[in-house]
């Protein structure tokens, strides 16, 4: 399922879009080899009957869906959305939830990462932003420093597009002038 850019108001842009790290997804296919990999080696060693055999490949089955098509579907509908105007947050398979954080609200940006994160490329960014709710963390982020670069980027451009500064005093001194 992609992100339903319906969400989206009419002249924001979307600069990045993410899901969580595949290091989430690693876990889940490991345990798809195992039970492949069990029910293989007890048809080859144990010359059990057809009917035991058939019955370990469905719970084998039924623990592949369980352990990995599960978190998968989880993962594929996790999204992390960076705009020109708010940070949109969407997860959930048969129940959403979500969250928005426009970026003048946005008051701090930091991430973090162990040894192991730093080597696979992602970490967790936490967003600290004015309001009742705090802070919000994105764990497992792919890319998280220039993720973390790209939403402090953007936060200064909207500050930017929001302050009265000495060119627009100037404009506005010359406007009146010529009135």
């Amino acid at each position: 399922m992609g992100f339903p850019e319906s969400v989206l108001t009419k002249d924001e842009q979307v600069v990045l879009h993410l899901h969580p790290h595949w290091k989430a997804l690693f876990l889940p296919v490991v345990w798809t080899v195992l039970a492949v990999a069990a029910v293989i080696a007890a048809a080859i060693f144990t010359g059990w009957a057809a009917i035991v055999l058939l019955i370990l490949a469905g719970v084998a089955v039924v623990l592949i869906v369980v352990v990995t098509v599960w978190p998968w579907i989880k993962w594929r509908t996790t999204h992390y959305v960076f705009t020109n105007e708010r940070v949109i947050m969407r997860s959930g398979v048969f129940s959403r939830s979500g969250r928005d954080i426009p970026l003048g609200r946005v008051n701090d940006v930091s991430f973090s990462h162990t040894l192991f994160e730093r080597m696979l490329g992602c970490g967790t960014l936490t967003i600290e932003s004015a309001g009742e709710r705090g802070q919000v963390q994105l764990t497992d982020l792919p890319q998280v420093e220039k993720t973390q670069s790209v939403l402090y980027e953007l936060v200064d451009a909207d500050r930017q597009k929001h302050t009265f500064g000495d060119d627009d005093r100037d404009a506005l001194v010359k406007e009146i002038k010529n009135d």
